[in-house]
């Protein structure tokens, strides 16, 4: 049987019919087309799916729909101001962090809350932020430096 649900999806009130199965980045890419949040591994080990759910970090494969009563969701599609990137978009392509781009999103989105909570992370925490995703193909060290780009950039917005 069918139930609805409303929560805020980047800034906007939704509400989706659900049929109590689905996870959140089902209701985000095929209810409401956020395909930004990518669709990686559905066994929360890649992070490729990362959107911050009331302000933390979550894996959207883990996080049941029929739990988001009410919840305040934040994709990728938010971080950018029409044509303007975010500084953690701008950090990652300046330091050649993006190759692919599959898993960008969601790394882009784990920053995004650590700057958020702490903007003088260490690196270290910056690294134990990271090590929640998996990248194929571009290489940890400059996807470290485009965190560490961003987080300047950020500081220099303050």
């Amino acid at each position: 049987m069918a139930e609805k649900i409303t929560f805020t999806v980047n800034r906007v009130p939704r509400t989706v019919e659900i049929e109590g199965w689905e996870k959140l980045i089902d209701v985000l890419r095929d209810q409401l087309g956020l395909t930004g949040t990518k669709q990686g591994c559905d066994d929360y080990s890649c992070g490729a799916c990362t959107v911050l759910l009331n302000g933390k970090a979550e894996n959207s494969c883990k996080v049941f729909a029929k739990k988001l009563n009410g919840a305040e969701v934040l994709t990728i599609e938010a971080l950018a101001q029409g044509t303007k990137l975010h500084p953690i978009q701008e950090g990652l392509i300046e330091a050649g962090a993006v190759q692919c781009g599959f898993c960008i999103p969601g790394i882009a989105m784990r920053l995004y809350s650590l700057f958020e909570r702490k903007l003088d992370a260490s690196e270290t925490e910056i690294i134990d932020a990271l090590e929640e995703h998996l990248c194929r193909c571009t290489g940890y060290e400059s996807i470290l430096e485009g965190a560490k780009l961003a987080q300047k950039k950020m500081k220099a917005q303050n």
